[in-house]
């Protein structure tokens, strides 16, 4: 089992898996062919949400609506305890993103980060870019010149 996980590593790797793409995610982990035995501990369930908002992000929150999650917890063979938590109702994705958490604790997360976590970055960062492209496609700079005239 690996210590050395740091909490901002961990919360990284868990939005990434929240955040991708449900068939990408069953690809690439069908690719990286480590099925891992493992007990429920809490079994795959969707269930609801409240989102929070702040305006500006430092005024009086505010309730912004109910957002659809589903959830689970497995514990590994070995104690390893890994945490799945996915917008919508997929239970598989919730599983999946449940099992890369607990492995990347142990000593099978170089491996699994290479194929699955760093293709889903490099996806996650090409769309992004794609965006960006797009949006500054469409930019209009506004000037204003100086007639000379008062």
């Amino acid at each position: 089992m690996n210590t050395t996980i740091s909490a901002k590593d961990r919360k990284a790797w868990m939005g990434l898996l929240a955040s991708a793409d449900d068939a990408r995610l069953a690809e690439l982990w069908r690719a990286f062919d480590h099925e891992p035995a493992f007990d429920w501990l809490r079994a795959p369930e969707a269930g609801g949400v409240m989102v929070r908002g702040r305006m500006g992000g430092s005024g009086a929150p505010f309730n912004l609506g109910e957002m659809t999650v589903t959830r689970c917890a497995l514990s590994l063979a070995d104690g390893t305890v890994g945490h799945g938590y996915v917008q919508g109702r997929s239970k598989a994705k919730a599983e999946t993103a449940a099992k890369i958490d607990a492995l990347m604790q142990t000593d099978a997360a170089e491996t699994l980060r290479a194929r699955v976590l760093i293709p889903l970055q490099e996806e996650r960062a090409a769309a992004k870019e794609a965006r960006a492209s797009k949006a500054a496609a469409t930019k209009v700079d506004f000037f204003t010149m100086v007639r000379g005239e008062d």
